[in-house]
């Protein structure tokens, strides 16, 4: 009996929990040095989510910010304080209205986030792929291409069924 595409099989079944295994080493292993990297900033969860919100969103309100975090906004002022003394963000008022305060992260924050996360996120990648051939580099850029795309249903229908 030949099975039709899109069915479920044994042997996929296998194959699939196979990758997500080796998916979650590939995805541990890329981020390792970040997260080493990160934790020499000895920042708290909290902290930390009040940093990617600054990088992400400069001159972001005190007020939006203990909403994207979901903490009062008095917990968020003593962050952001804690922040601001350990020279990671700077606040100032906003100039439409003094009494908005506004956080953006120090030019020290905003040029670690430019110059070196890049390459903590991309250098044991990019480490791995120096170590394999032209011809298996060019293999696994199609390959993982290919599987995003069928995992976002981006996929054209494939000739290999």
């Amino acid at each position: 009996m030949t099975r039709v595409k899109g069915e479920h099989s044994p042997h996929v079944a296998a194959l699939a929990e196979s990758m997500e295994h080796d998916l979650s080493a590939i995805r541990h292993a890329m981020l390792t040095s970040l997260r080493s990297e990160m934790a020499k900033g000895e920042l708290t969860r909290p902290q930390t989510a009040v940093m990617r919100i600054v990088v992400s969103k400069p001159g972001v309100s005190l007020r939006e910010l203990s909403r994207e975090v979901s903490l009062a906004q008095s917990t968020v002022s003593g962050i952001v304080d804690r922040l601001e003394k350990r020279g990671m963000v700077e606040r100032g008022s906003d100039g439409a209205d003094g009494r908005v305060v506004r956080v953006r992260p120090t030019s020290t924050v905003t040029s670690w986030v430019k110059e070196q996360l890049p390459q903590l996120r991309v250098g044991p990648l990019q480490a791995a792929l120096q170590r394999a051939d032209p011809e298996e580099r060019e293999d696994l850029a199609k390959a993982v291409a290919r599987l995003r795309a069928l995992l976002t249903k981006d996929a054209e229908p494939s000739q290999h069924s």
